[in-house]
């Protein structure tokens, strides 16, 4: 059985495929998991910065 890596999705994307790998990572729809990472971002719980990071580190598929 393989390992699992979490990798950015090159054809579940909106911007940059973060959200779309971590979704096929955990294996949940994107959806919910963008709109989540969204109002995160506009309320506070999370910067941008680290949607941002996970953009540089996360490589892609």
């Amino acid at each position: 059985m393989g390992q699992k890596l979490l990798r950015r999705s090159l054809t579940n994307r909106s911007i940059a495929g973060v959200c779309g790998g971590l979704a096929d990572y955990l294996g949940i729809d994107a959806t919910p998991l963008r709109i989540a990472t969204l109002l995160l971002i506009l309320f506070g719980g999370m910067s941008a910065w680290v949607y941002i990071i996970m953009w540089l580190l996360i490589p892609e598929e």
